[in-house]
């Protein structure tokens, strides 16, 4: 009994590490399931507070400067935040004024795209019949012999009314009154709510820049005294390299789009495109998005081209010029201004785009490498977490 007794203890204490390993395990998938569900519904939120954050580390430098001027924070922080908007606001007004002459031109578009498909309707049918003709002459008769019958049973169909029966009851004339719809409205219509959303959640950005930038060294002391001894130093160590690392990345981008920008105008008006300052900046910054920035970039001139070139030549032209310097930018560029700042490999930067894309759409594209890049920041200056960043490395 006691030889059973004791293997029964055994038994039973083998057991429970097995039991919490297991529930363990389950409290951890969960826990992932209802972060991601968090990131998914609450996308709005969390894009806007990371826009935030990355444009403050942006932004921080400037503060600094002004501070060195024996400027106090909140006046440094107020000026350098009223520079950043308006910069945006006369970079899109001059985006805007470019784009009214080719708001008036969009007949002109419309007309050019219909004859564009009219005349690929007709290349098609040309196509066709000239495979036709390639066929025996006993398929093409047994092929003009299912057309002819297919058009009299149609013909019939049309012709030959339906029978009516004396005892239906009379039918029911619907009256229906068609009103004309703008496309436009319709779509704005249907995204209203999103683009409320999105409208709303973008005007909290310039507060929220403002707040982190005069609060800086508040929530730096309060953030910093949730740890004790060394854990201190380390998320002081790893907020410094995640600063440094969102400006250097954002920074370089910048110019890199840039300089994508200038040499993208410049072409275009070497070969006379219509709103090359239009184009060009739209052309080289939508360069930078990854894995899809070349289609990106093709799509603005394209567009514009179409009421000016009516052969393919031109529109080869366009792509030429576009790739090349998209492969210049990819390969030669990007490496030594934006790569050498992240030290992240191939393979954890195409999980992170399809993640953060699959979550957020087409800003998780953007926001994928700096967030990333951030986690690995701060598992290189964790001890325990340093194996996970040297996963995500070069």
């Amino acid at each position: 009994m006691s030889v059973l007794a004791s293997a029964s203890n055994t038994n039973e204490t083998m057991g429970a590490p097995a039991n919490s390993g297991g529930s363990n395990s389950a409290t951890r998938i969960i826990a992932v399931a209802c972060i991601i569900g968090m990131l998914y519904y609450g996308r709005a939120f969390f894009v806007t507070l990371i826009s935030a954050v990355i444009i403050t580390f942006i932004l921080q430098p400037f503060v600094l400067g002004f501070m060195s001027w024996r400027i106090p924070r909140s006046i440094a922080s107020f000026l350098v935040c009223s520079m950043f908007v308006l910069l945006v606001y006369f970079s899109g007004l001059g985006l805007v004024t470019q784009a009214s002459g080719l708001v008036d031109d969009l007949p002109g578009y419309g007309k050019k795209i219909g004859e564009l498909i009219d005349g690929a309707a007709d290349r098609l049918a040309d196509l066709e019949r000239s495979m036709s003709q390639m066929m025996p002459k006993k398929i093409q008769e047994q092929q003009a012999q299912q057309l002819e019958t297919q058009k009299k049973g149609r013909r019939a169909r049309i012709i030959a009314p339906p029978p009516v029966d004396p005892n239906a009851p009379a039918p029911v004339q619907e009256v229906r009154i068609k009103q004309d719809e703008s496309p436009v409205l319709s779509f704005l219509y249907s995204r209203f709510e999103t683009i409320y959303s999105v409208t709303l959640m973008a005007s909290f950005v310039p507060f929220l820049v403002y707040f982190m930038l005069s609060w800086s060294d508040h929530i730096q002391r309060a953030f910093l005294n949730m740890f004790d001894g060394p854990d201190r130093a380390i998320a002081a160590k790893s907020m410094e390299s995640v600063a440094k690392m969102a400006r250097a990345y954002m920074a370089g981008n910048f110019v890199l789009g840039v300089i994508l920008a200038i040499l993208s105008t410049i072409f275009f008006m070497f070969i006379q495109l219509p709103y090359p300052l239009l184009i060009g900046p739209l052309s080289g910054f939508l360069s930078l998005v990854p894995y899809i920035g070349l289609p990106l970039a093709l799509a603005p001139p394209v567009l514009a081209a179409l009421p000016v070139y009516a052969k393919l030549s031109g529109y080869l032209i366009i792509a030429s010029g576009v790739g090349t310097l998209h492969l210049f930018a990819l390969n030669l560029l990007y490496p030594k201004i934006v790569g050498a700042r992240v030290h992240l490999n191939p393979l954890a930067v195409t999980i992170a785009l399809m993640f953060w894309g699959l979550i957020w759409g087409g800003i998780g594209l953007v926001l994928a490498v700096p967030i990333v890049a951030g986690i690995k920041a701060v598992c290189d200056n964790v001890t325990s977490w340093k194996p996970y960043g040297k996963l995500l490395g070069d």
